[in-house]
């Protein structure tokens, strides 16, 4: 079977293969489709920059000493019902988020436009974005969309600006957060853009839930499902983790024959409710591991269709509408 149905799978759940991914030796299950299902929606993870060497300890908890990793720094395309939606918009490549950028060695930042004309949009499609928390990376891009209604957790920007509020010596919570993200996102408030949601909310789009994941990765994040056949118990659904997982690793464990959940190596909160959110996201994807997407994942290429743009950046297809071209092919 080719690898561009693998991005359209369907409901039925047959027996599972498995590719050995070369450059890891990691074991990934993919479900091998027989037919096609009906999608309402087209999922993109557009790369938009990266950091070549990124502490793999960094990326698994506890993994000290063991080398280095390519972290692809993206955001998710949602398309489809006549809707354009995103799950993080990035960073903004000037004032303190450039200096922010320099210092965690990230490379190859191309804008919104560049990145967006890969799938055929442009920012100011873009109607819906639900930012999973306050990292630079995920936040910082808020002013290249101008006509988005953006969504996030109350939790998540008021402990933001509690942690601004602490002494020099608590510095630290600051470290991948960037103050003036966190005054545009109340600026968005001001607009009328911003929408606080405290807790779960299921159909903030047609088909589409936010479910919170408090005290984890940051105080305040939050996973976007999708899905696919809008009916409340499709199996068609794909579950878009922000920063609660990282990696194929974090969900599966790294010996493929004693698989585990590991946490990534960073949590405001605790490894312990990192560890509740992934089985809360693997259990809603149906116990499905392949359904839970982490977008900094440099493999995503190897399970699903993909393609390098001329900027060396990846465009990787996790589902595609029905009627809608693949822009990977």
């Amino acid at each position: 079977m080719g690898r561009r149905r693998l991005a359209r799978l369907c409901r039925s759940r047959p027996a599972p293969s498995l590719l050995r991914c070369p450059r890891h030796n990691q074991t990934c299950t993919i479900k091998i489709t027989r037919e096609e299902a009906m999608a309402d929606y087209s999922i993109w993870v557009l790369e938009y920059a990266y950091v070549s060497k990124y502490h793999l300890s960094g990326i698994v908890y506890g993994a000290h000493n063991e080398g280095y990793r390519k972290l692809p720094y993206c955001y998710v395309l949602i398309k489809g019902q006549g809707i354009t939606a995103m799950v993080d918009v990035g960073y903004n490549l000037k004032d303190y988020g450039e200096t922010m950028a320099k210092a965690f060695n990230v490379v190859n930042w191309q804008d919104p436009r560049t990145v967006l004309a890969e799938c055929g949009v442009t920012p100011e499609e873009v109607s819906h974005v639900f930012i999973t928390h306050g990292h630079f990376d995920h936040m910082g891009g808020t002013d290249h969309f101008p006509n988005a209604r953006f969504y996030i957790q109350e939790r998540e920007l008021s402990k933001w600006v509690w942690a601004m509020s602490l002494e020099q010596k608590f510095s630290w919570l600051m470290v991948a957060t960037d103050p003036g993200d966190v005054l545009r996102a109340v600026d968005l408030a001001r607009q009328g853009r911003l929408v606080c949601i405290d807790g779960d909310r299921d159909n903030v789009l047609p088909g589409i839930d936010l479910r919170a994941a408090f005290d984890t990765h940051t105080w305040g994040s939050m996973y976007v499902t999708v899905r696919n056949s809008q009916h409340p118990d499709a199996e068609d659904r794909w579950i878009l983790a922000g920063d609660l997982v990282y990696s194929f690793d974090n969900l599966r464990g790294r010996d493929p024959e004693h698989p585990r959940y590991l946490p990534v190596g960073l949590a405001m909160g605790s490894q312990t409710n990192l560890l509740l959110a992934t089985d809360a996201m693997v259990t809603e994807a149906g116990g499905d591991t392949n359904r839970v997407i982490p977008i900094h994942e440099e493999r995503l290429p190897e399970v699903f269709p993909s393609r390098r743009t001329e900027n060396g950046l990846m465009v990787t297809e996790i589902a595609l509408a029905d009627g809608q071209t693949s822009m990977v092919a």
